[in-house]
């Protein structure tokens, strides 16, 4: 099939360029697929996480699942494609951010768990995705004096944070999930550890598509084998419907609530740090220029996405750094592999029985390869850490006070149970929450605002390109100041600076 191309009057065919390229179907199915697998653990793994902490049935579970993928796909279609000034029409996959795994499991076990918890999580999500939306149409300017809250510093302590702790949820499953009978069981650990030393070998010896599967093929060889040996059913996946669709408010209508809600913009801020970093990241690997408009335009995506979210029984969406990854070790550039790439999730998120496979993973398989994950998420945290002056005292102690807040809530859970009021408490038992917000004060304290021609500093958990071909022009006030942006004279406003990925 021929590729698509342009025919301008009076000129030779002229081609697009390989992010407009519409390839033949084959190959855009392929690749979407390809795309699929890279990101199906990463996306179902936030929802089967969320809806275990809150003691969700194996019915409501498969639901999340299912609704994560739905939207997942429609949230990658938006970003891909573009709707007006929606989407940065760049090859990003959207997908349920990990940010917003400890936030959303302390709000929902504020609220009581079940259901319940999920209406205060929706509300919160909603406003959270609306506020990210309108903030996106706020001038070049403003978006810039936001970012400057997050020098790298700042950026790398709260990933690591994340990866810190998200860690012990996946060690808890890997001994068999909390409450179950059989926590602890040594068997269980056999199961956990089996699975990340496979996904090691994979990673380790594997070619580079396998490297990319590497979570997914752990999780259906550990449950394989759990089956062989009698300890993974799949009883649910028989009494799941072959069909299902997902409709608004299943479970109910939102509630808001504004402790939840604070959390949430929180949150959405460490995101859209996440989301500009990847924006600038692939567009330095499929050679488009990024500017401030096009950083915008994929905010507005994460927004609108969020608030669907939130309406379609999911969770807060940023594109997803795997995948960033994934385009740069394919070399396919075309935004519309990920267009493809969103069908085939919606399609999947029309399969209950899928779903129910999925939800059907043992505990402790899913632990080991979340524990790689999360670990993973830390040590992206760490590795953006070496870019700022850690022999500074002053970034010495941003990094160590915060990351001993972080620790507090697991630490002395009993300050939040016991000794604090059930909002307050909802709002501050995070170790996301605590970690991140006394990043951003302590470095407003000892080192004030970042100059605007600090980059924001995010690394992926893939690597994603090199800072050096990510410099752009930055303000015509900082260009005598800042490598690479001579000749920027008047070109304020044009382009936000570029992050170092």
């Amino acid at each position: 099939m021929a590729r698509f191309a342009v025919q301008l009057p009076g000129r030779k065919e002229q081609s697009p360029h390989p992010v407009d390229e519409v390839l033949p179907v084959s190959k855009l199915a392929l690749y979407g697929f390809q795309h699929v697998l890279a990101f199906y653990a990463g996306a179902v793994i936030v929802p089967i996480i969320v809806g275990g902490a809150l003691g969700l049935s194996a019915e409501q579970l498969v639901y999340l699942i299912n609704a994560d993928l739905f939207t997942c796909g429609i949230a990658s279609i938006i970003q891909a494609w573009g709707i007006g000034r929606i989407g940065a029409r760049l090859p990003l996959i959207q997908g349920v951010t990990f940010t917003a795994v400890s936030p959303m499991i302390a709000i929902g076990m504020g609220a009581g768990g079940g259901t319940a918890a999920l209406l205060v999580i929706y509300g919160a999500v909603i406003t959270a995705g609306l506020a990210t939306f309108a903030f996106a149409w706020l001038p070049a300017r403003a978006f810039r004096s936001v970012m400057r809250l997050f020098p790298p510093v700042v950026t790398g302590t709260v990933i690591t944070v994340l990866g810190i702790v998200l860690i012990p949820v996946g060690l808890n499953d890997a001994a068999g999930g909390l409450g179950s009978p059989d926590f602890g069981d040594p068997r269980n650990f056999a199961y956990a550890g089996g699975t990340m030393l496979f996904i090691l070998v994979l990673m380790k010896v594997g070619r580079q598509f396998l490297s990319s599967i590497a979570i997914l093929l752990g999780l259906v060889g550990g449950t394989a084998v759990a089956f062989l040996l009698g300890d993974a059913h799949f009883s649910e996946v028989g009494k799941a419907n072959w069909v299902g669709v997902t409709t608004p408010f299943h479970f109910g209508m939102p509630q808001f609530q504004w402790l939840p809600i604070l959390l949430m913009l929180i949150v959405m801020l460490i995101t859209m740090v996440e989301t500009t970093g990847d924006t600038y990241a692939v567009g330095d690997i499929v050679d488009k220029e990024v500017d401030s408009e096009t950083v915008a335009r994929a905010l507005r995506a994460d927004g609108a996405a969020t608030a669907l979210g939130g309406v379609l029984n999911s969770f807060p969406y940023v594109a997803f750094a795997e995948n960033v990854g994934l385009v740069r070790m394919t070399k396919v550039k075309s935004r519309f592999v990920v267009v493809a790439a969103g069908v085939f999730m919606m399609v999947l998120g029309l399969l209950p029985k899928a779903a129910a496979v999925v939800a059907s993973v043992p505990h402790a398989v899913l632990g080991g390869a979340a524990t790689v994950m999360f670990a993973m998420v830390a040590l992206a945290g760490i590795q953006t850490l070496a870019k700022a002056d850690l022999k500074e005292e002053k970034n010495a102690l941003v990094v160590g006070v915060s990351l001993a807040f972080a620790l507090l809530p697991a630490t002395v859970p009993v300050l939040f149970k016991e000794h604090m009021d059930a909002d307050l408490a909802s709002l501050l038992n995070s170790g996301v929450t605590l970690g991140a917000t006394s990043a951003i004060v302590l470095n407003l304290i000892f080192n004030g605002l970042a100059e605007d021609k600090t980059p924001v500093v995010v690394t992926p958990i893939e690597t994603t390109g090199d800072a050096e071909n990510t410099e752009d022009a930055e303000d015509a006030e900082n260009a005598e100041n800042t490598e690479g942006a001579e000749g920027a004279e008047g070109a304020e406003d044009d382009a936000a600076p570029a992050p170092t990925v």
